[in-house]
């Protein structure tokens, strides 16, 4: 299976797959912690994405048709946290390719999502709260990626002068 999961590494992390950080790095209990709360944060965000769901079908169900955008953005956030808990666990094994796509996507999620969020008549006002609690959650994410020690356990090796 490890096999496999490299190759799948190769095609996310591109030239920088192979790359990995010490395990002294790797293991420290600073590491660890952050990593404990990004996978339960990212479990929140699941739950969220699910209850989202269930909310539109349940709606729906009731007589209140919900809208395209809800439905879209309802597979987009549950694929969208199935791919961060891919670079979480990546990430928790030392690589820094998945890293490196972890703290951008959760730097850059929730500007997206608020922006979304703030587009009169995109959204029913129930998913304008769900994208907020989202971006919030994301937030709490980036926090632990960015610092610093997670800033400095992650920081690419230098390159040998040949």
């Amino acid at each position: 299976m490890e096999k496999f999961l490299l190759r799948l590494d190769r095609i996310a992390g591109g030239r920088q797959a192979g790359v990995s950080i010490s395990d002294e790095s790797r293991n420290h209990p600073k590491t660890k912690r952050a990593f404990t709360w990004i996978a339960w944060l990212l479990a929140a965000e699941l739950l969220i994405g699910v209850a989202a769901v269930v909310i539109a079908l349940a709606l729906t169900l009731s007589g209140e048709p919900q809208p395209f955008s809800v439905w879209m953005r309802t597979l987009v956030v549950l694929g969208m946290t199935a791919t961060l808990f891919y670079f979480a666990w990546r990430a928790a094994k030392g690589w820094i390719w998945a890293y490196s796509r972890l703290r951008l996507f959760s730097q850059i999620f929730p500007v997206i999502t608020l922006v979304l969020a703030a587009i009169p008549g995109l959204y029913p006002a129930w998913m304008i709260t769900e994208q907020i609690i989202f971006s919030l959650i994301m937030i709490g994410i980036a926090d632990f990626l960015t610092s610093d020690h997670m800033r400095d356990a992650y920081r690419r090796p230098e390159k040998s002068a040949a």
